[in-house]
Order: structure tokens, then C-alpha cells, then sequence
């Protein structure tokens, strides 16, 4: 499975700057593990000309059956034959898709720390797959990528060239040239490789729409085959192409009258609107965590783990929280809170009251300290279990705010999801999910050794045989917070996964970013 991606040059502007974009150095040949098989990257001609990157993904066809979700799960079609014969480590597909994610990943976010400057640039670029299943032909290979300024060439591969009257397959050797920005270029292929292919070679969980409308940001609100985009990237789930579609005419809308989506999306009158909704999860999750820090009269609060922003949004519109800090260790996570919550465009009153911070919940961070409470919301389930200690010294030990709100998924619950097979977590980053009695262990053991007292609350529907889908844990710091029982008070809990000497041990503060709101 091949790819490759041509940009020209000059003295002024040498064509090796691609490497810079790629975070990929010409002179080497890199290989990255996938889940399906190994992916090298490599450079056949790098010179200030011309320079050429490839990226080679080998299949391995043991591990994509074992890792097949079959037919009508968003796998392949005719995926019961899969183990004995199929295209997938030849033909152009969602597995590349997934490897350019992987591999390109920075390239792909438009980052480039060595070379800013080079981000908002636009490259000519060639760009060549030499196999790509196309399941609409030609005709719809050039309806996909010439809107979106691309000069289209898909010669059709020939069934056998030794017996021409066979006719075309449905495979088409695809030739991309156009001016555009390395990033734009590498979500078009993200996006429209599996659009193309119609097949999907895992499950289809509700996360892909967040994935398809991030990739598709900027280009795909306005596609002319915006329907046929969405359904096949979403392998023809209605309620999941239904959702995409939706956002998709309300993030048009929002552009078009100048205004954030989430005025347009709360501009329903819900008490006249007489039909019954089911109220999603997430928000239920906030309005629990709003509860509590309301009574505990919360006025500076820490959202650790804040991702875009969501919760910041919330505490946002009430006026008890007078100073809110959003902490992540994603850079991208943060830029697109920031982006939603229009933080340019905020009085300057309402800007004084937050902060976005770069910042990793795994060390000590003086920044951190003196709040009166802290959310971890669906953060604890994304941290290796070796890690839980140094989170936990770094939170409980280090931070030390009056209250702790912690938030995260009741693996019970899971039997309850129809959309969910058996044994799998409800995300793909999850490290682990707990049982109720895991996780009350685990907070009443963070709770004794840091001297907090805690209770619990469920948060959704509490089903009487498996629980609620989200467990919800409030930490109150005992007495008056200055002491702590004995053995937490050394340290031990703030060592680095490693075993290492963390920012804990020296006293010192995590180094960070701080996106200036």
C-alpha cells in the first residue's frame, strides 16, 4: 500500500522544506507501528527542486483479521472471506487513512515547532496512490477532489492487461496536483480514502463523527458531495450520518450569521418544545458536576483534563466562578476550546475570568495550588494504571484544592450500549473502566492517604441490576486542609512512571504553555 507526496522548489524556498511540514527528516528511512502492520516512511529524491516523500504501509493479514469486526460492523465487505483472500495490504484504503493519522499526525494538526512560518504556506504538491479502490468509478473520484482545488487525474486499473475485454476494475490509479496547505492536503486523503474504498476496517463508534467533522473543518460544510462523504465515512449508519449532517448545517449557519454554533443550538424554546428528548449524557455530566460545586461554594476552579473546553463553557455562564483554568496536555485540545469559546471575542471582563494552560496531570504543578476545587471529568480512564499514583500525588498531594469532583465510566453499564460489542471499552483511548466497587476502592484509598472525605452520586439513569453510565466521586479535603496523614506526606506518590525523580521530588513546577485568553 503506496503513497506518495511531491512538492517543487527553489533556492528561496527549497523543496526539502517538506521535510520540516512532515516532521520527517529526508536523510532517513523511519518505520512506525500500526495495528495492522508496519508503516516506513522514506524519501525517494529530496533536493532544493524537487522532493518527494513516500509513505509504504505493509499489511499484516494475520492481524487484520484477528482485529475484523466482520460484515455490518463496519468492517470490509465479504469480510468472511478476508482470511483467505483480499486487497487490503495492496489497495488504498481506510487502513491508510488510519496511517496517515498516525504517522502524519503533527503534519496533519497544521504543527510545525522547527518551522511555524511554513504551516499557513501553500505547497504545489503531486500526489500519487497508485492503487485506490474506487466504488462510483472515475466520475466520482473527480466529483470528491476537484471542488476542493484539485487538478484530477484516475486512470482506471485494467482487470487484466493480458485480457482486455474483462474490462476496468474498480480500482483506479489516482494522480493529485494543486496549491495547497500540506495540512488541508492530508485531511482530504484522511477523509476521502475510505469514502472512496466504501469500507470501513473497524467498528464505527459515535467518536468517528468527531473525527470526520475535525478533518473536514474548513472544506466539508460546503462540499457539493457533502451527503455521500458523510454517509460512506460513516459506513451508512443513520443516526451517526443524521448527527453529522445536523452539525454540519448548524456550524454553516453559525458562519453565516457570525455567531458561535451553541447560540444557534440553544435557541429552542425548551419548555414550549413538548416533545420528549432524551437529555445526552455529557450534559448530564456537567449538570452533576455543577451541583456539586455549587454547594461546595466553589468560586476558583480547576478543569483538569478540559479537552475543548465543554465544562469551562458551562462554569462560564455562571457568575459564583470567578476564575476558571482549563488544563490539558494537548496544544490542539486547548486551541479548539479556545476556538469555541470565542475567547477573542469575549469582554475583557468576561476573558479575565479564564485561563487555558498547557500542563501534564502526571507531575506537580505550582500553578495548580490554592484553588478552591478541581473537576476531573472522563480523565482518569485515559492515564495508564502506573500513572494513577504521580496523577493522584499531583491532584490530591500537590494541588491540594478544598474539593475534587471526579467523573468516569461504570464499566457495568456497558451492557446497556447496543451499539457497543461485548468486552470493548466505550473508547479507544481508554486505559481501563471500572466497576463501581473499583472505583469506590480506588477513590477511598486516594481519600485516606491525602485526608479528604468522599461520597458518591451516579450520574444518567441508575439501573437497578448494573448501575449508572457515569460514576461520579466529590472529595472534601478534611479539617482544616494543612495536614495529611503520614505516609502521603513523602513524596513516594509523586515519582514519574519510570520510577524517576518527577517535579515532585525537587519541589519545582512543571514547565507549560499558557494560551493567553
Amino acid at each position: 500500500m503506496f503513497l506518495t507526496i511531491t512538492t517543487t522548489g527553489s533556492a528561496d524556498r527549497p523543496a526539502t522544506d517538506l521535510g520540516f511540514l512532515l516532521h520527517k527528516h529526508p536523510d532517513k528511512v523511519q518505520q512506525f507501528s500500526t495495528s495492522h502492520g508496519t508503516a516506513h516512511v522514506l524519501y525517494p529524491e529530496a533536493d532544493a527542486q524537487r522532493c518527494t516523500a513516500a509513505l509504504l504501509l505493509e499489511v499484516d493479514p494475520i492481524a487484520l483479521v484477528r482485529r475484523s469486526r466482520g460484515k455490518g460492523r463496519g468492517g470490509a465487505p465479504d469480510s468472511a472471506l478476508d482470511q483467505y483472500v483480499n486487497d487490503r495490504p495492496y489497495a488504498a484504503s481506510s487502513l491508510l487513512a488510519v496511517a496517515l493519522r498516525s504517522v502524519f499526525a503533527s503534519a496533519m494538526k497544521g504543527q510545525c515547532t522547527a518551522r511555524p512560518e511554513l504551516v499557513a504556506q501553500a505547497l504545489p504538491l503531486r500526489i500519487e496512490v497508485p492503487v485506490l479502490p474506487a466504488r462510483g468509478g472515475t466520475e466520482l473520484v473527480d466529483k470528491l477532489f476537484r471542488p476542493l482545488g484539485w487538478t484530477v487525474r484516475a486512470e482506471p486499473v485494467p482487470l487484466d492487461e493480458t485480457f482486455p475485454e474483462w474490462g476496468d476494475s474498480r480500482y483506479v490509479r489516482l494522480v493529485l496536483e494543486g496549491e495547497c496547505r500540506l495540512a488541508e492536503a492530508l485531511r482530504h486523503l484522511y477523509v476521502l480514502l475510505p469514502v472512496l474504498d466504501d469500507a470501513k476496517h473497524y467498528w464505527v463508534a459515535p467518536d468517528e463523527v468527531d473525527k470526520l467533522l475535525r478533518a473536514g473543518e474548513g472544506w466539508l460544510e460546503d462540499h457539493p458531495e457533502q451527503r455521500v462523504i458523510v454517509g460512506r465515512y460513516l459506513a451508512r449508519r443513520g443516526s451517526l450520518t443524521r448527527q453529522a449532517m445536523e452539525r454540519l448545517a448548524l456550524e454553516r449557519l453559525a458562519e453565516s450569521d457570525d455567531v458561535a454554533a451553541e447560540e444557534l443550538d440553544n435557541a429552542v424554546d425548551e419548555e414550549a418544545d413538548t416533545e420528549d428528548k432524551p437529555v445526552p449524557l455529557a450534559v448530564r455530566r456537567r449538570e452533576a458536576i455543577l451541583t456539586v460545586l455549587r454547594s461546595a461554594e466553589a468560586a476558583r476552579v480547576l478543569d483538569l483534563g478540559c479537552g475543548q473546553g465543554q465544562l469551562v463553557g458551562a462554569l462560564l455562564k455562571e457568575g459564583q466562578f470567578t476564575e476558571i483554568v482549563g488544563v490539558d496536555v494537548s496544544m490542539r485540545a486547548l486551541h479548539e476550546a479556545r476556538r469555541r469559546l470565542r475567547l477573542e471575542r469575549m469582554s475583557e471582563r468576561q476573558s479575565e475570568r479564564v485561563r487555558l494552560v498547557q500542563g501534564s496531570l502526571a507531575y506537580t504543578d505550582s500553578r495548580l495550588k490554592g484553588y478552591d476545587a478541581a473537576v476531573l471529568s472522563e480523565v482518569v480512564e485515559h492515564v495508564d494504571p502506573a500513572r494513577l499514583p504521580a496523577l493522584e500525588y499531583a491532584v490530591f498531594g500537590a494541588a491540594r484544592p478544598r474539593t475534587v469532583v471526579v467523573t468516569t465510566p461504570n464499566v457495568e453499564y456497558n451492557v446497556r450500549w447496543e451499539s457497543l460489542p461485548a468486552g470493548q471499552v466505550r473508547h479507544a483511548d481508554h486505559r481501563f473502566e471500572w466497576t463501581r466497587e473499583e472505583f469506590r476502592q480506588w477513590a477511598r484509598g486516594v481519600a485516606a492517604r491525602h485526608g479528604y472525605e468522599v461520597s458518591f452520586g451516579p450520574v444518567g439513569p441508575d439501573d437497578p441490576e448494573v448501575g449508572p453510565p457515569t460514576q461520579l466521586a466529590h472529595f472534601r479535603i478534611t479539617g482544616d486542609g494543612s495536614g495529611r496523614p503520614e505516609d502521603s506526606g513523602s513524596g513516594r506518590e509523586g515519582r514519574g512512571p519510570e520510577g524517576g525523580s518527577s517535579a515532585a521530588d525537587s519541589g519545582a513546577s512543571m514547565s507549560g504553555k499558557e494560551v493567553a485568553a
